[in-house]
């Protein structure tokens, strides 16, 4: 894995914007093959923007995943029911902005925004008073929910051989490393009900038994594997009853599935992205990073990359000063936000990466995101100006660091 050994590298936490052409065709189930044509085209053009606003270690913009995380479950692992529910029918949702809600209802009435000034979307971003995590947008404002109702086993395959195949093909002859996300158990588990299994530890482990297949494909095809969980801090907020001690335990619960999942696997070819969710909300009530740090660090991977320009956690380098980052490993903070149309300052980029540098070491900080800029902010202009600064704000970092 690329490391910052001479200057600040860059790369970013995941979803790129993709064309208007490409998203008509995702989201008309009658143009699928239409579809996967454009596909290899749409990630080998998306590849070349990311090299051309200086990212060092790309990704395919995950332009072919049409499953959010909402409908992940569905298209990776077999045992699974989806079942649709009126309005104040079916088992109480998983909300992930569950305590933001309580310390601010009426804020909460009118939805979690997908994007800075957009309006609520299902799923991950909860329709006001209807959708919350564990569900999924249905027609005539009912909602389904996702249950195990049978044997977890992998049936992805296709899914992971196809981003493999676009990614390769367009990276070829570039110098650049690569990089494809999978989900953690611990989040795939969020759009679960557990009908099948002894308990929820017993399904979560079946999930991370499964999921193997896809870390270890990614990883024998020559790519970083990043490993996305945004479950580890935003399942805090779907449990409002539980004191921090109490959440520790089942959020470690959770890692040690994870770690399960990438036994065996090289350390040094994984990275672990997590963050507070991608709801445009307060976040006022997230957990704060020093309470999970030790799960964070708990799993097999050899790059850490966490939000960190949010401002609710722009104040979190501190945690670093007490807090040493282990022998080995690397740290990639978000110097840019995705919940906020603003375009950061390459100098503002800067000192957030020479904060990190000065209590991390230098050679042990990447330049990141807080998380996929896809769909998250108001436009795709937007999200390219803002990995330009990052870029711009990574050289300007490194003259001060290495004195070039």
């Amino acid at each position: 894995m690329r490391r910052s050994t001479d200057r600040i590298i860059v790369s970013h936490a995941g979803t790129l914007p993709r064309t208007d052409d490409l998203r008509a065709m995702m989201q008309d189930p009658n143009r699928a093959d239409e579809f996967t044509k454009a596909l290899p085209a749409a990630v080998k053009e998306v590849v070349r923007k990311q090299v051309e606003v200086g990212i060092d270690v790309v990704n395919d913009g995950e332009l072919g995943k049409r499953d959010g995380f909402s409908s992940y479950p569905r298209s990776r692992i077999s045992g699974i029911e989806v079942r649709e529910f009126a309005p104040g029918e079916g088992p109480e949702p998983h909300d992930v902005q569950g305590r933001d809600r309580i310390s601010f209802p009426e804020f909460g009435k009118l939805g979690f925004p997908a994007r800075p000034g957009g309006a609520p979307t299902g799923g991950n971003q909860a329709q006001p008073g209807a959708q919350g995590g564990g569900t999924v947008a249905a027609p005539g404002g009912r909602r389904a929910m996702v249950f195990c109702t049978g044997p977890i086993t992998y049936i992805g395959k296709q899914h992971y051989e196809e981003d493999i195949r676009n990614l390769k093909a367009a990276v070829e002859g570039l110098d650049v490393e690569a990089y494809l996300p999978a989900v953690a158990p611990g989040t795939m588990e969020h759009w679960l009900r557990n009908e099948y299994y002894k308990s929820d530890e017993e399904m979560l482990y079946a999930i991370a038994e499964a999921m193997k297949e896809e870390y270890k494909a990614i990883i024998d095809a020559g790519f970083v594997l990043q490993i996305d969980d945004p479950d580890l801090p935003d399942g805090w907020q779907m449990y409002p009853e539980m004191s921090i001690e109490e959440y520790h335990k089942y959020a470690q619960v959770r890692i040690e599935a994870l770690n399960h999942g990438l036994a065996g696997l090289p350390e040094d070819r994984i990275r672990f992205h997590t963050c507070w969710g991608s709801q445009h909300g307060p976040h006022m009530d997230d957990i704060e990073l020093k309470h999970i740090v030790d799960l964070v660090l708990m799993v097999r991977a050899e790059c850490i990359s966490v939000e960190a320009a949010n401002p609710q956690h722009d104040h979190d380098w501190k945690l670093w000063e007490t807090v040493k980052l282990p022998e080995g490993k690397s740290y990639m903070p978000g110097v840019v936000s995705h919940v906020s149309n603003h375009i950061e300052h390459p100098e503002l980029v800067a000192q957030r990466l020479i904060r990190y540098a000065n209590v991390m070491g230098k050679e042990n900080v990447i330049a990141g995101t807080d998380c996929g800029m896809g769909s998250r902010v108001g436009h795709p202009e937007v999200a390219w100006a803002k990995f330009k600064a990052m870029s711009e704000g990574a050289r300007i970092a490194t003259k001060e660091l290495w004195g070039k």
